[in-house]
């Protein structure tokens, strides 16, 4: 028998319909219009993306096959079409935007550059020529380990030109981990900086990038280096090459690289259960065609909007939606080189009202940790340009997204609480936000063209409202990856065995409530087990930050004799932590709480205070080194990535 399907133990009432101002002006006016392009899509599957591949994308070959099945779950879209995702992010925009900004940049310290789309096209064709001068051809492999500064998309721009095959890898990530994913990539070339900023430091990029090569990484060929922080660093005769001068007297105009539909595009390793990471592969067209698709959607992108996706281009939320999906719909995109709490607590709005950014997007990481700080601080600045707001990473417990409503929407912009994944390509699950009411915590509907449903054990679908389960999909879409790379059995064990190949496993447990909203539960491995029920920890979350007192928590289990599991919780207050990290008043006090807001099984069994939580920089809360903290266990995984690992003695009860 099946095990009992997850409880979803926490309701939310609270419904915001979409201003009639906002869905006059929208892309998609009403649930009608949203519906009647659901229905296309039910009707016919494949000619609802092919007509949208017609629409959206400039092809130097159009296609005549749609999708082959025939090696399912290895699925192919257009494949026999030809095109550029370069020519489509910046040749096809010269005619009519040329002289529009493409891109606002700013640095911690307040530097910023404009770069217009004619700028931007001579910059990339520039590059790209270097790198064919450097021996990179169509198929190669090039990793890319900067800042958050233009350059890093002028490279994956270069490389999408000429037909290569970009490896981004996250600027906080350690020497070994760049080491690994070279390798496995088999990468020719490496792109890096001498270093970048980030809380008023130097991240010394050269100096890892040297110490990854020189561990192995004999498939490097070459080394181009931006001058970015101004330090002195070695450079290796015969392999490492500045930017500026690879790009001196380089013709600016390069002819784009035809290639095929399914030509892999880029790269992308994500975290997996076994501690090695995935090198999630997406392909050209259907991955451009979701991130375009999306930003015309779920961001309603007009041609006056200032976008700003807070995001670093070495997660998958910035090759969609920094590199890729504003510069095809010709838009212009805000790039942020720092910290957030940089020089303080107000620098994210300080930049939106400076740069006037009518698109917000970020993660609810981030929302939670300016929450903490006070109401008064976003209260000093304008923020009446913004017209629509975003999140991104992780569900958003529903006090954050009425923080997030209240004091910097002001009540009048809509909120798009994304769900999709690195393996996604794009949004899957979102709000159109002129059509389709919102509630503080779901992601809502399904787009169109996106079979999503919420299944049990068995596979079979789960009809009663809030119970919760595993979220699949259950047909192909053009944005979704096609392998791993160099690992075609990991593929399909990870997403596709668990239903013998029916559907695609997002490995997230969700519910669907009694209006078919969904509701992100957490990962499928972050469930609880407590005295025979099955608990999603993100609704145990939310419960704690809904008190006044709390800005964030974490739930994860700990063994226990008699339950199985035992909820424990790792509390960051509103204000100061308690004088050495106990307070059994507010922890009596929380304990009860829960159980008023949820019932007496949720209640933390244990609950510690931090300062902050144990975050990857891209705001990612490390829950398999939380659950060795509360076991009692010795962390064997890799904290290099912490943004504060000084953290971890506050964490197991020491500091």
């Amino acid at each position: 028998m099946a095990p009992a399907n997850i409880e979803s133990i926490l309701h939310e009432q609270r419904l915001f319909q979409p201003a009639p101002a906002f869905a006059a002006r929208a892309r998609i006016k009403s649930m009608r219009e949203l519906q009647a392009l659901q229905q296309q899509a039910a009707q016919d599957h494949e000619k609802f993306w092919a007509d949208r591949a017609r629409e959206q994308i400039s092809w130097h070959k159009p296609f005549t096959k749609i999708l082959d099945s025939s090696k399912a779950p290895h699925y192919r879209w257009f494949d026999d079409g030809l095109l550029n995702v370069s020519y489509n992010c910046l040749d096809r925009n010269l005619k009519d935007k040329a002289h529009k900004t493409a891109i606002i940049f700013e640095g911690e310290q307040g530097d910023v550059r404009r770069v217009t789309y004619a700028e931007l096209h001579r910059e990339v064709c520039r590059f790209a020529n270097a790198l064919k001068a450097n021996g990179i051809k169509k198929g190669d492999r090039v990793v890319i380990y900067m800042p958050m500064v233009p350059e890093m998309v002028i490279a994956m721009q270069a490389c999408a030109r000429i037909g290569a095959i970009h490896s981004v890898v996250f600027g906080g990530f350690s020497a070994q981990s760049l080491q690994d994913r070279i390798e496995d990539a088999g990468a020719k070339m490496l792109i890096t900086a001498d270093g970048g900023t980030r809380g008023g430091k130097i991240i010394e990029l050269k100096l890892a990038a040297d110490q990854a090569l020189a561990k192995g990484c004999s498939t490097i060929e070459s080394v181009i280096v931006l001058k970015r922080s101004g330090q002195t660093i070695p450079m290796q005769n015969g392999r490492d090459v500045w930017w500026d001068d690879v790009v001196k007297n380089v013709s600016d105009q390069c002819e784009p690289v035809w290639v095929e539909s399914e030509h892999p595009l880029f790269l992308l390793y994500t975290s997996g259960s076994t501690g090695k990471p995935k090198g999630v592969q997406h392909s050209s067209a259907g991955y451009l065609l979701g991130t375009i698709v999306t930003m015309q959607w779920v961001f309603d992108i007009h041609d006056d909007d200032i976008f700003w996706c807070t995001a670093d281009v070495g997660w998958v939320t910035g090759h969609s939606y920094v590199t890729y999906g504003p510069l095809a719909v010709g838009a212009t995109m805000v790039m942020y080189e720092g910290a957030p709490t940089i020089p303080d607590g107000g620098r994210f709005w300080d930049i939106c009202q400076r740069h006037k950014i009518t698109i917000f997007y970020t993660a609810p990481t981030a929302i939670r940790g300016l929450m903490k700080l006070g109401d008064d601080i976003p209260a000093k600045y304008d923020l009446s340009k913004l017209r629509l707001l975003g999140t991104v990473g992780e569900p958003i417990n529903p006090e954050a997204w009425m923080w997030y409503h209240t004091h910097i929407g002001h009540e009048r912009c809509p909120i798009t609480d994304t769900w999709w994944q690195t393996e996604t390509g794009a949004h899957l699950i979102a709000p159109i936000p002129g059509a389709v009411a919102t509630k503080p915590g779901s992601c809502t509907l399904p787009l169109p063209g996106i079979a999503a449903d919420v299944v049990d054990e068995e596979g079979n679908s789960i009809t009663a409202p809030n119970q919760g389960g595993y979220l699949v999909i259950k047909k192909p879409w053009p944005f979704m990856l096609r392998t791993i790379w160099g690992d075609e059995q990991r593929y399909l064990d990870t997403y596709w065995k668990k239903f013998n190949n029916k559907y695609y496993v997002a490995g997230d447990t969700a519910h669907k409530d009694e209006d078919g909203y969904f509701w992100i539960m957490g990962r499928a491995d972050d469930v609880l087990k407590v005295s025979g029920h099955r608990l999603g920890t993100m609704e145990i979350e939310s419960a704690l930050v809904a008190h006044p007192r709390v800005a964030e928590a974490a739930v994860v289990g700990k063994p226990d004799e008699v339950k199985g599991e035992a909820v424990f919780a790792y509390v960051v207050l509103r204000g100061a932590r308690p004088a050495g990290g106990v307070d059994e008043a507010l922890t009596k006090e929380l304990r009860a709480w829960v159980t008023e807001q949820i019932g007496p099984i949720a209640r933390p069994d244990d609950i510690r205070y931090a300062d902050n939580l144990p975050k990857t920089r891209s705001g990612k809360i490390m829950r398999r080194l939380l659950r060795s903290i509360a076991a009692g266990e010795a962390i064997t995984q890799d904290t290099s990535t912490l943004e504060n690992e000084a953290i971890l003695l506050q964490l197991r009860g020491k500091a």
